[in-house]
């Protein structure tokens, strides 16, 4: 665990699993941006998350980072607890941890299936279960789909199944916390430059899919931190129980 944490205090507190790379790193930029305090879960490299932690601090912000298997129900409430003691609660939610498995259905190998539902799936559940026990009123929990979901592109049947069971819980959980005051909502990407995109495609492929939404381009991360800082703002809080396509008109 990170050690450059400051004492707890009354400002906004946001945890960000993925909080390493890609979307996840993004978002943790963006939101720190906005002066909330930062618990940062990553799966396995600690040098990624430790420099993620030193661009907040650097930048006058707070933020703490803690190594935590998403599926590991004693991880994450370990990750939450370090919230709770080192900036005094939670109010945003934001869970982009995640793995991509793609494979014809005919040719799936059940190991790489349940490795990705473990992740995806039950991942989502242990994290969505913490958020439901700990937000505070007014808080936010923002998960992860993927626009493939509504693309059904041959090779991501497994990848989009496990997103599909996300985008499932997103209104059953808004629906469960009434009276609480707080939003549930799932964004959804189309492409977006990211090394878990990018990995195995070659410049052929990712032209051919930038050139696919009206604004022709893929999308960036920080695109989609924007969407998510404004789901867990003031400005979105009507906003719940959706899912929220991010994809520049893909689909």
């Amino acid at each position: 665990m990170s050690t450059e944490a400051t004492a707890p205090s009354a400002a906004r507190v946001a945890v960000v699993t993925g909080g390493s790379r890609g979307i996840g790193r993004a978002t943790v930029s963006r939101l720190a941006a906005d002066g909330y305090a930062i618990v940062l879960g990553y799966a396995g490299n600690r040098d990624l998350a430790e420099a993620a932690v030193k661009e907040v601090t650097a930048a006058g912000g707070r933020a703490v980072a803690v190594r935590a298997d998403v599926a590991d129900e004693q991880r994450v409430t370990a990750l939450f607890g370090t919230a709770a003691t080192q900036f005094g609660g939670v109010d945003v939610v934001v869970h982009a941890a995640g793995r991509m498995y793609l494979a014809p259905i005919a040719e799936l190998d059940f190991a790489e299936l349940d490795a990705l539902h473990r992740t995806n799936i039950r991942g989502t559940f242990v994290v969505a279960r913490e958020a439901a026990r700990t937000l505070r009123r007014g808080g936010s929990f923002v998960a992860f789909s993927t626009s493939v979901v509504g693309l059904a592109a041959p090779s991501y049947g497994a990848y989009s199944a496990s997103k599909g069971a996300v985008e499932a819980l997103t209104l059953v959980l808004a629906r469960e916390l009434r009276g609480r005051d707080v939003t549930v909502n799932t964004v959804a990407p189309g492409p977006t430059a990211t090394d878990l995109f990018l990995d195995g495609k070659d410049e052929e492929t990712v032209a051919r899919l930038a050139a696919q939404p009206p604004l022709e381009r893929l999308g960036t991360p920080a695109d989609i931190a924007e969407v998510v800082a404004f789901l867990a703002s003031p400005a979105g809080h009507w906003i719940n129980g959706q899912v929220v396509r991010a994809n520049g008109g893909l689909v």
